[in-house]
């Protein structure tokens, strides 16, 4: 049996985190800086991991707020929404390419410019797949403490770079959604128990980011076709999003600010290979496709699927091009990267 202290001072780093990411996330809110919510919570847990603070976010924790932000996601979706899936299949043959361009230009850079092994420079490289690149470099003895970093620091500069700029040139102006003023509580209900049991099958049936598309299919479903109106209350959804914040500037735990510095060059310079293919391909679609920019921005950013669906969510974006186009890059790059990465390990 643990010992009386044991719960409180398992709680207490809990607890500061959510204190840390709440108050990096109103500030920043406050502030009118774009989705402020996520930015903010992130950038500040993100300081104070660096400063030796223990940042953490507990797994039962982290799994509910995937299936909220689910949930209010599919709750801005439309029948006209659903309607535009048709005009998808160019953007997302693009996006293939993308991605696949992306890894190989950033791989490179790290391999030539900063003399990393081909196999942890293709880990560090890829582009939104942080737990199969920390679980391969495991396998495989590649550089996990550079990989870890090169990729947290490209999220980062992501969650907090693409609002700003959004905003910069006017293309976003959007929260997290209202609670719908006719919505009502049994509708509430519905969406709540559909979205969360659909959430736990796809998880258990290991599709890739689960809890999220689980609930997001179902809240959208229900809201595509009519069915109901009701959405989660305001504040639960922006706690969920400040939840998730925490969660992503947490990776910066057990980093050391000397750690950082050895391979922050490494990162800058890999994210503004990927942002730079990235930005490429923006062009490229938003010149022959009758999409929102800032849409295609978000669909082809290299950032983590779950954060840049946050992102969708608080800039209000179309939830479903942008869920649609992350889940795509993320299934081509788990399986061409595993096979890589394979072929690439050292033979015993």
């Amino acid at each position: 049996m643990p010992p009386p202290d044991a719960l409180p001072r398992s709680v207490l780093p809990v607890a500061e985190t959510l204190l840390v990411a709440s108050i990096g996330g109103l500030a920043f809110a406050w502030v009118g800086f774009p989705a402020g919510l996520i930015s903010g919570s992130t950038l500040v847990t993100a300081v104070a991991a660096l400063l030796g603070r223990p940042m953490t976010v507990p797994v039962p924790m982290s799994r509910g707020c995937f299936v909220l932000i689910g949930i209010l996601l599919g709750a801005v979706v439309t029948p006209g929404t659903l309607r535009g899936i048709a005009t998808w299949p160019l953007s997302i043959a693009l996006l293939a390419m993308c991605a696949a361009l992306m890894t190989v230009a950033a791989t490179a850079y790290l391999r030539f410019v900063h003399g990393w092994e081909p196999l942890s420079a293709l880990l560090g490289a890829s582009p939104g797949s942080l737990g199969q690149a920390m679980a391969l470099s495991a396998e495989f003895g590649a550089d996990i403490r550079g990989i870890a970093i090169v990729q947290t620091v490209r999220v980062l500069l992501i969650t907090l770079g693409l609002p700003a700029g959004l905003a910069l040139f006017g293309l976003v102006a959007g929260v997290v959604p209202p609670s719908s003023p006719d919505s009502s509580w049994t509708e509430l209900a519905i969406v709540i128990v559909a979205s969360t049991a659909t959430a736990f099958v796809m998880h258990k049936i290991n599709f890739p980011g689960g809890l999220l598309f689980g609930a997001m299919a179902a809240s959208a479903l229900l809201h595509g076709s009519g069915f109901v109106n009701a959405t989660l209350p305001w504040w639960l959804g922006a706690a969920a999003v400040v939840v998730m914040g925490g969660l992503t500037g947490a990776r910066f735990a057990n980093t050391t600010m000397s750690m950082l510095l050895q391979y922050l060059w490494a990162a800058l310079g890999s994210a503004a290979v990927a942002i730079a293919v990235s930005s490429a391909f923006v062009l490229v679609v938003t010149a022959i496709l009758p999409f929102r920019v800032a849409d295609v921005v978000i669909a082809f950013a290299p950032g983590a699927q779950d954060t840049m669906m946050v992102l969708a969510l608080t800039l209000h974006l179309d939830p479903v091009f942008v869920g649609a186009h992350h889940l795509t890059r993320f299934l081509i790059v788990t399986f061409s990267v595993a096979l890589t990465a394979r072929s690439w390990a050292p033979r015993d």
